[in-house]
C-alpha cells in the first residue's frame, strides 16, 4: 500500500513517530545506514581524456589512422629498402598532414564538449538548503541532505520540501509542485488517507522533494529520501534511457562504409591493372605496385571530412549560442534540422508560469487587462463606454491578500505568496492600488485565513469609523454566501443577478481562466471584533470576479506558426487540466479548434502501446500526464519514424528529454536535473529560440551536404586523373617519361588539405538557402548523397578529372617537361575545384546564389588560389612538391579554362532543368 493510502495512525505506527521528541541521534544513524543519505545519485562526468578519445572511435577516423600507418610503412620501405629519399619524404609529409587533421578533429570535439560542460556548470545554483526538523526533543535547522526516513519536519511559507513527506498536521497548507506535475497552481494539502490509487498531482496528503510552500504550514514525517523519492524515481528513469546516435552520425557512418568499400575496390582494381601492365612479379615490383595502389586509395578518401564536419558543427553551435541556444555536443547541433515533432511542456515553456489577471467583471462591467506576468505594467480597459467604478472590487482583491511583489538586485519582479494572490496584487498595482498605501489610512483588525472547508479568505478592515469585511474565494461558494451583487453602482438583491453573475463565471471558465470572486459588507465594531467567521462571511455583496491565466509567452504563437510552415508538428504535453490545456493550445495555434482531441493521463493508463501508437499521429494535446506518460508518447512517435524533440523545465520533463532524439531544457527556470538530461539548453527560456535552432540545424546539414558533395567531386577528379594516367599513359610523350603520374602524392595532399578544405571550412558560415523553413524535414535515414547528389558528384568529378588528365597530356605534347606537365595538371585541378565550390553551395545551380553572400568563402578561395600559385614559384615548395613556374599565359589558361565544366554543366541544369546534373 502507498503512503498516501495509509491513515495518520498507520503512518505513525509504521515509522515509530514521536511527535514530541522526534528521532534520537542513534536512530538517525540507524536510519541513514538503512535508507541512505538524502541525495540524488550524481552522474559521474567523463574525465577529459575520455572525452578526447571519443572522436577516435568514428569509422572515418579509423580509416584515416589506417592511412597514416600505411603512409608511414610506405615511407619506411621507400627510404630503407628502395633508397628513394624524396619519395619517402612525400609519404612522411602525407602521414603528418593526415595526422594533423585527425588531431584538429579531436581537439574541436573536445573543446565544444568541455565548453558546454563549463557553461552548464555555470548555470547551476548552489543549493545549500536547510530544513526544520525535530530531533532529541528540540527543533533545529539542518542541511537538507542530512534528513533521514522517520524525521519529523515542519514547513511554512517560503520553505522547500526537501524529502517525500506524509503530512500529519496542516493549517491552510498550500504547496506548488509544478516541477513534478506541470501545474502552476498551488495544491492544498490535507491529512486524511486517500483510498483510490491516484497520480502524483492528486496525492494531496503528501509533500514531495523540491516543492515550495506558498501558504500556511504543515507538520509531516519523512517517508522517503534520495533515490527513493519521486525525484529519485525520475532520476532512475533517466538512467534507463540509452543514448542514441544522431541522424548525422548515422549518415556519415553509412557514407564512410561506402567510401571504405570503394577504396578497397579501387586498391584491388589498380593493383591488378598495374600488375598486368608491368608483367613483372618480383618483390620490388610488387611492393611498388602495392604502394601506388594504396596511395591512390588514400587519395580517394576525403581526408579533411572529419575536421571539416567538426568545424562546420562548431560554427553552427557558436551561432546557436549567440542566439541563446547552448549545444552540449556537436552532433546535436544538426539533429534539430531533421526534427519532425516538437513535444513541449506547457507551464514555464509555452506559458510564463506567472499567473496573470487578463480580464475581470466588476460592478456589472467587463474589463480587459494588458500586460502579462509579474511585471506590474499594463493598461486596464472597460468594454463599456458608460464606465462605473471598479474600485470596490480592486480594493477588496488587494486587501484580502497576503502576497507581495518584490524587486531583486537585477531589477526583476519576484513574487512572494500564492500565484493567484500574486496575480491580484499585480492587478492592483496596474490600477495604482497598493496594499501598503491602503493600510496607511486603514487597519486590518482581523484576518480569517483561507480554509479548504470554507474555500474563502476574509479580512476585517477599519476604515475611519467604519468596519468592512472583504472576502475572496471560489465563485460558487461566494455566491452562496452572498445576498446581492453590485451592478452599476447598485446593490441588486435577486436570484437573477446571482444567476447572471455565475453565467459570467462560466464564460471565464470556458476560456480556461481560473476564477476568484471578491465580495464585501459593512459590519458593526462589535461584529468586526467578536462575530464568528460564519456570521462575518454571510450576506456579502459580490463586487466582481477575476479571470486568471498562466499566460502564453507572447512570441510563442508566431514561432509555432513558423514551425508548422516548416512541416514540424508541435505537441503540448502537460500535467495541467484538460480544459486549460485545450484552450492554451488553441490560443497558440497548436490545434485549430477547441474541439480537437485531448488525451488525458487517465486515458493513457488504459491504453495499450498499440492503441497509443494509432492515436499519436492525430493528437497534439495531452493533459494530466506523468513523466512515464511523456516517455510513452515520445517512444510511440519514434516508432512512426518521427524525430522528436522534447522541451521542458521541470524535473518531471527530464526522462522524456533523455528519451527524445533531442532534449531541450530551459536555462533560467529549468531544474539542474533537466539541464543535465538535455542536448540543447535555451539560455533565455524562449521557445522562439527553438525556431532559430531548427533553422540553424537545417542550415548546418545543408552546409555539410554541400561540403561533402564538393569534397567527393574533387576526390573523384583526383582519382580519375591519376587512374587515366596509369591506364592510358603507356609511352613517353616528348620530355615526359612513361609512368610519370598525372599528379604527385603531395600535389593531391595539397589539394585535399589546402585548396579544397580551407574553402570548405567557410561553407559553415554560409547563409541558408531561400525557403529552407518551408520544406518538410528530411528523412533521417536518407543518405547525404540522396536526391541526385551522387550523380552530380560523378558527373562533375568525371569532367573535372578528364580535364586534368587532358591538361597533363596537352602540356606533354607541347614539349614541356614532366614537372611542368604535372604543375599544369595540379593547377587545373586546384582552380577547377575552386570554381566548383560556388556550384556546390546550392542544391540548384551556380546561378541561383549570390557568390558574395559568404565573404569568408571569397576570402578562402582567394587565399587557396594565391597560395597554390605561390607553391609553383617558391623554390622550397618546388623541391618538395615537384612543381615549377609557368609563364603568365599558362597561368591564365589554368585559372579560367577549368571554370568551363562548372559553368557549362550548371548552365545546362539551369536552363534545361536536368536534375541529375
Amino acid at each position: 500500500m502507498n503512503f498516501y493510502q495509509k491513515s495518520k495512525a498507520e503512518i505513525i505506527e509504521q515509522f515509530k513517530v514521536n511527535l514530541e521528541s522526534g528521532l534520537t541521534a542513534s536512530q538517525v544513524t540507524e536510519q541513514r545506514a538503512k535508507f541512505g543519505e538524502n541525495k540524488l545519485p550524481e552522474k559521474r562526468e567523463d574525465p577529459y581524456w575520455k572525452i578526447l578519445l571519443k572522436s577516435f572511435k568514428e569509422p572515418i577516423i579509423i580509416v584515416l589512422i589506417g592511412a597514416v600507418i600505411l603512409s608511414l610503412l610506405s615511407a619506411y620501405y621507400k627510404i630503407k629498402v628502395q633508397g628513394q629519399i624524396r619519395s619517402g619524404q612525400e609519404s612522411l609529409y602525407e602521414a603528418a598532414a593526415i595526422f594533423i587533421l585527425i588531431m584538429v578533429n579531436a581537439i574541436l570535439g573536445f573543446w565544444q564538449e568541455v565548453s558546454a560542460r563549463k557553461s552548464l556548470n555555470a548555470l547551476k545554483e548552489m543549493n545549500n538548503r536547510y530544513t526544520n526538523v525535530l530531533r532529541d526533543g528540540k527543533w533545529q535547522s539542518i542541511p537538507a541532505h542530512e534528513l533521514v526516513v522517520g524525521d519529523v519536519i515542519s514547513s511554512q511559507v517560503g520553505d522547500f520540501v526537501e524529502a517525500d513527506v506524509r503530512w500529519l498536521e496542516v493549517s491552510e497548507l498550500q504547496v506548488i509542485e509544478s516541477h513534478l506535475t506541470g501545474e502552476a497552481d498551488a495544491i492544498e494539502k490535507q491529512t486524511a488517507a486517500i483510498e483510490d490509487e491516484v497520480e502524483v498531482a492528486d496525492r494531496n496528503n503528501m509533500g514531495f522533494s523540491g516543492s515550495t510552500v506558498t501558504n500556511g504550514h504543515g507538520l509531516g514525517v519523512v517517508v522517503a529520501v534520495g533515490s527513493e523519492t519521486e525525484l529519485g524515481n525520475i532520476a532512475q528513469m533517466i538512467e534507463e534511457v540509452e543514448d542514441k546516435p544522431s541522424p548525422l552520425q548515422d549518415t556519415v557512418k553509412d557514407l564512410t562504409k561506402v567510401m571504405m568499400i570503394m577504396a578497397a575496390i579501387l586498391v584491388v582494381f589498380t593493383f591488378i591493372m598495374i600488375m598486368i601492365k608491368t608483367k613483372t612479379m618480383n618483390v620490388a615490383a610488387f611492393a611498388t605496385v602495392l604502394s601506388t595502389a594504396l596511395a591512390l586509395a588514400v587519395a580517394s578518401v576525403p581526408d579533411a571530412l572529419p575536421a571539416v564536419l567538426s568545424i562546420v558543427l562548431t560554427i553552427g553551435a557558436r551561432k546557436m549560442a549567440k542566439n541563446n541556444g547552448l549545444i552540449k555536443s556537436l552532433n546535436s547541433a544538426e539533429t534539430l534540422g531533421v526534427t519532425s515533432y516538437i513535444c513541449s511542456d506547457k507551464t514555464g515553456t509555452l506559458t510564463k508560469n506567472e499567473m496573470t489577471v487578463v480580464q475581470y467583471y466588476a460592478n456589472g462591467q467587463y474589463y480587459q487587462v494588458d500586460g502579462l506576468g509579474y511585471k506590474p505594467e499594463g493598461e486596464i480597459h472597460s468594454q463599456n463606454a458608460n464606465e462605473h467604478s471598479d474600485q470596490a472590487f480592486l480594493k477588496g482583491a488587494v486587501l484580502c491578500n497576503t502576497s507581495t511583489i518584490e524587486t531583486n538586485e537585477q531589477g526583476e519582479h519576484v513574487p512572494v505568496g500564492a500565484p493567484t494572490e500574486v496575480a491580484l496584487t499585480v492587478l492592483g498595482k496596474k490600477a495604482h492600488i497598493d496594499r501598503a498605501d491602503l493600510l496607511k489610512d486603514n487597519e486590518i483588525v482581523r484576518t480569517l485565513p483561507f480554509s479548504s472547508s470554507r474555500k474563502m479568505m476574509s479580512v476585517v478592515v477599519k476604515e475611519q469609523d467604519r468596519y468592512i469585511v472583504y472576502a475572496k474565494g471560489a465563485p460558487d461558494v461566494m455566491v452562496k454566501q452572498a445576498h446581492a451583487v453590485l451592478l452599476n453602482d447598485q446593490v441588486v438583491d435577486s436570484e437573477a443577478a446571482k444567476t447572471n453573475f455565475l453565467a459570467t463565471v462560466n464564460e471565464f471558465a470556458d476560456e480556461a481562466l481560473r476564477t476568484l470572486a471578491v465580495g464585501q459588507k459593512e459590519v458593526t465594531e462589535q461584529e468586526a471584533l467578536n462575530a464568528p467567521v460564519e456570521e462575518l462571511e454571510a450576506g456579502l455583496v459580490i463586487t466582481g470576479v477575476a479571470g486568471i491565466i498562466d499566460p502564453p509567452r507572447e512570441e510563442v504563437k508566431a514561432s509555432i506558426k513558423n514551425l508548422h510552415d516548416a512541416k514540424i508538428e508541435v505537441v503540448m504535453i502537460t500535467g495541467d487540466h484538460e480544459n486549460t490545456a485545450r484552450a492554451i493550445a488553441a490560443d497558440l495555434g497548436i490545434i485549430s479548434s477547441k474541439n480537437a482531441p485531448v488525451i488525458t493521463g487517465a486515458q493513457l493508463e488504459k491504453m495499450t502501446d498499440e492503441e497509443l501508437f494509432e492515436r499519436v499521429p492525430v493528437t497534439n494535446v495531452y493533459a494530466r500526464v506523468s513523466p512515464a506518460h511523456k516517455q510513452r508518447i515520445i517512444k510511440q512517435l519514434q516508432k512512426h519514424n518521427q524525430v522528436t524533440a522534447m522541451t521542458g523545465d521541470g524535473v518531471n520533463d527530464a526522462p522524456a528529454l533523455r528519451a527524445a532524439d533531442i532534449g531541450i531544457a530551459m536555462g533560467i527556470t529549468g531544474t539542474e536535473v533537466t539541464k543535465d538530461s538535455a542536448d540543447l539548453i535555451l539560455l533565455d527560456d524562449n521557445f522562439t529560440t527553438i525556431e532559430s535552432a531548427v533553422k540553424s540545424g537545417r542550415t548546418i546539414y545543408g552546409n555539410i551536404k554541400n561540403f561533402i558533395r564538393h569534397e567527393l567531386t574533387t576526390n573523384v577528379a583526383e582519382v580519375l586523373a591519376i587512374l587515366l594516367g596509369f591506364l592510358f599513359f603507356n609511352h613517353s610523350i616528348g620530355q615526359v617519361a612513361v609512368g610519370t603520374p598525372t599528379l604527385t602524392a603531395l600535389m593531391v595532399l595539397w589539394v585535399n588539405m589546402i585548396s579544397d578544405s580551407l574553402p570548405s571550412f567557410s561553407l559553415g558560415y554560409d547563409v541558408p538557402e531561400a525557403g529552407i523553413m518551408q520544406k518538410s524535414p528530411r528523412d533521417p535515414k536518407e543518405s547525404v548523397l540522396a536526391n541526385h547528389v551522387w550523380s552530380r558528384v560523378l558527373i562533375r568529378g568525371f569532367f573535372m578529372g578528364v580535364l586534368v588528365f587532358a591538361a597533363f597530356l596537352w602540356a606533354a605534347r607541347q614539349g614541356m617537361s614532366g614537372e611542368e606537365s604535372q604543375t599544369i595538371a595540379f593547377l587545373t585541378l586546384v582552380y577547377g575545384q575552386l570554381w566548383h565550390i560556388f556550384d556546390a553551395r546550392s542544391t540548384k545551380t551556380l546561378f541561383d546564389r549570390n557568390p558574395f553572400e559568404n565573404k569568408r568563402l571569397i576570402a578562402a578561395v582567394l587565399f587557396a588560389g594565391i597560395s597554390s600559385f605561390l607553391v609553383t614559384v617558391i623554390p622550397f615548395f618546388q623541391f618538395i612538391m615537384g612543381t615549377t613556374a609557368l609563364n603568365w599565359q599558362l597561368y591564365l589558361l589554368v585559372i579560367f579554362v577549368p571554370a568551363l565544366p562548372t559553368f557549362i554543366l550548371s548552365g545546362l541544369k539551369k536552363f534545361f532543368k536536368i536534375k541529375i546534373w
